[in-house]
């Protein structure tokens, strides 16, 4: 008896440790936690071995070692991240979210809001895919980017090509850019 008794306790001990499967809200409210955090420990192990993320025409495919360059990239520019809201119906879930970096606020639309459709499967993240961004103006965005390039060419050609570098020098090279940008005084 106190052999059956035993293993009752110790089932049930070992049932309440078992870690409790999140919802796949709490998935994604646990990643854009992680993001705001820059915790990328925490965001590999809510991502699956590949991921896709879709903004416009752009798809970028990301294994998790691609990922982790694409996430240096982006801390070059000090994002901070804001959960607007997070939907589900059960088939998908709708993540609102306010961005605001040095960069969107060179590009003139600081915080970027955007709601983006996330995907899972087997409790991970395979794809993030924008549906829509809130109050952008793409047309300063653009005027902003192309003055920036143009400029960038012109008077600091060790720089130019960063808007294509997505890796962590890019970045780098993009920040240097908007700092002299920013800073040249009338110097065309």
């Amino acid at each position: 008896m106190k052999y059956i008794l035993s293993l009752i306790i110790l089932a049930c001990t070992l049932a309440g440790c078992a870690e409790k499967e999140r919802s796949p809200e709490e998935t994604v409210a646990t990643y854009y936690k992680a993001v705001a955090e820059g915790n990328y420990q925490e965001i590999s192990s809510l991502i699956s071995d590949s991921i896709t993320i879709t903004a416009g025409d752009y798809v970028m495919p990301f294994d998790k070692e691609s990922y982790y360059e694409h996430f240096k990239w982006d801390s070059i520019f000090k994002p901070s991240y804001e959960v607007v809201s997070i939907e589900s119906d059960n088939e998908q879930v709708i993540a609102t979210v306010a961005v605001s970096s040095l960069r969107f606020e060179f590009l003139k639309n600081n915080p970027l809001t955007c709601s983006n459709k996330i995907y899972l499967h087997d409790g991970k993240i395979t794809k993030l895919e924008e549906i829509t961004c809130i109050d952008v103006n793409w047309d300063v965005w653009q005027q902003e980017r192309d003055s920036l390039v143009a400029w960038t060419a012109r008077n600091h050609p060790e720089l130019d090509n960063f808007i294509n570098d997505l890796s962590m020098k890019g970045a780098i090279k993009y920040k240097k850019a908007m700092e002299l940008y920013v800073g040249r005084g009338g110097e065309d």
